[in-house]
């Protein structure tokens, strides 16, 4: 009976030690640590990836992103006062501005600031939004050429009446702080339903800029309504009408 409890002890010592050197030999590792020699590295094996890099035909196949600023989605189309003013005496002229300072210093929005009445929401005439944005680009001579499309709607508002609703748009490109393009579109949409919403798509297919040596382009679209309007000079043609008089005399 002692004899078979030896054995068994034995046995069961051999199993162990077997139990852990497969172990270890499963959690070896390259560096060498807890590697009994039932492991090697295979000096055949491909060495690991390096980090990815922007190859010359992904850039030749990069097309910049098109966003919209903030505030330049929405453009807004109000009615102007038709209202006449009736003429003020010459007396009363200081009194009436002291007054006119006053009711606009009361007109005053939720942050203080004052109310423009020119952009009362109860005048809008038409509401216009864009609701998409889309970009293709073709790469040559040096050259990436964009054509980028606007998708919006107007929306007839309180004052509705049915016309042509002129929307600045303008198109961007920049590198960084560098304006490499910058165009201002009159775009022209006729609405005449009053109960649905007209559909329009702009684009701009003249976007030419230089080749881009990384992938770091931006493109912008939205309104831009702080765009100065061309002045019109009135005074040469009261000179050439009376220019015209002078030589039919």
């Amino acid at each position: 009976m002692r004899f078979y409890s030896v054995n068994r002890r034995v046995v069961a010592g051999l199993a162990l030690t077997g139990f852990m050197l497969a172990a270890a030999g499963c959690q070896s590792s390259d560096n060498g640590i807890l590697n009994f020699g039932f492991s090697k590295k295979d000096p055949t094996a491909p060495p690991p990836p390096q980090d990815p890099k922007v190859l010359a035909s992904q850039l030749r196949a990069y097309c910049p992103k098109v966003t919209l600023r903030d505030g330049t989605a929405f453009f807004n189309t109000y009615a102007k006062g038709t209202a006449a003013k009736p003429k003020k005496k010459k007396a009363d002229a200081a009194a009436d501005a002291e007054a006119e300072a006053a009711a606009a210093a009361a007109q005053t929005g939720p942050d203080g600031q004052p109310v423009d009445p020119n952009r009362d929401p109860t005048k809008i005439i038409y509401q216009a939004s864009i609701t998409d944005v889309t970009r293709d680009c073709t790469h040559e001579n040096g050259q990436l050429t964009m054509k980028i499309a606007v998708a919006g709607k107007v929306v007839p508002g309180p004052l509705f009446t049915p016309g042509t609703v002129t929307m600045p748009i303008r198109v961007a490109v920049q590198h960084g702080p560098d304006v490499l393009y910058s165009q201002l579109h009159q775009y022209q949409v006729q609405v005449t339903d009053p109960s649905a919403a007209t559909q329009f798509v702009f684009t701009d297919a003249n976007v030419v800029v230089p080749e881009p040596t990384a992938r770091d382009y931006q493109a912008y679209a939205g309104y831009d309504e702080n765009a100065p309007k061309a002045a019109t000079d009135k005074s040469k043609g009261k000179r050439k009408k009376r220019v015209a008089a002078a030589v039919t005399n």
